[in-house]
């Protein structure tokens, strides 16, 4: 992936920002950095400052895996649309799962093991994640994780992340089924999508070619984005450049 912030990835920016854009953003590792207890994730008084005149400017959505609820106290801004559940919660209707309330039923049976090896469990009505990065040994708890997942119930599917484990329904949209809606919503005719983990590679993956997709984090990495930028601060150095277009149009 090259670096958005180098000409070529320049050029592809000057070119988007003639049109009618979609501004849309993962959350944690994105536009707040990775921490290590996940209730500390907020974004800095910087990037909220140039995400409130963004919003002035042009749609700005955050699709991100926390529920709504959850992300909105953490975002210091209030963008056009905020997606949670990683595309599942904010679009319409989802029907409660099953699948989930099994799971729920076996952590309050069964989860005083993983508690003590440090492992996390959030609910998030739509989804269920299993944080382990405060876990000792975090192979261990990984692997303790997908032993008590095991059986899955049939309506329910897994998602790796950064030290987490997310149980999705297999049933709910992603977050490309959530940005193609949003496009739709916004009238806007192209995207620009910056998220950094496993849930935004199918976004990254169902872009079209005058879409522009960013990847936080290592170059090296193997992700389907267009450009990447190495952390969350870069982020606002890219913020900084969009609103001088937005700002410059007549």
């Amino acid at each position: 992936m090259q670096h958005l912030l180098a000409t070529p990835g320049l050029q592809a920016l000057s070119r988007l920002m003639r049109r009618r854009v979609l501004f849309a953003f993962d959350l944690d590792g994105t536009l707040a950095p990775i921490v290590d207890h996940p209730a500390d994730a907020r974004v800095s008084d910087a990037m909220a400052k140039r995400l409130r005149q963004l919003v002035v400017l042009s749609p700005v959505a955050v699709v991100t895996g926390r529920s709504v609820a959850d992300a909105r106290s953490r975002l210091g801004f209030q963008p056009h649309y905020l997606i949670g559940n990683h595309g599942a919660e904010g679009l319409g209707t989802l029907t409660e799962s099953s699948g989930l309330d099994r799971l729920r039923a076996r952590w309050r049976d069964r989860g005083a093991n993983l508690q003590a090896a440090g492992i996390v469990f959030e609910d998030k009505r739509f989804s269920l994640a299993l944080h382990y990065r405060q876990a000792p040994d975090l192979r261990h708890a990984l692997q303790a994780i997908q032993a008590w997942l095991h059986p899955l119930p049939g309506d329910l599917s897994t998602l790796g992340g950064k030290a987490v484990v997310n149980v999705l329904q297999r049933a709910a949209p992603d977050k490309a089924d959530a940005v193609l809606r949003l496009l739709e919503l916004s009238a806007c005719e192209s995207l620009l999508f910056a998220g950094d983990d496993v849930n935004d590679e199918p976004v990254f993956e169902r872009a079209r070619p005058d879409w522009l997709t960013v990847r936080i984090g290592s170059p090296e990495a193997i992700s389907r984005a267009m450009y990447c930028l190495e952390d969350p601060a870069a982020m606002e150095q890219l913020l900084d450049v969009i609103l001088q277009h937005l700002m410059a149009r007549p």
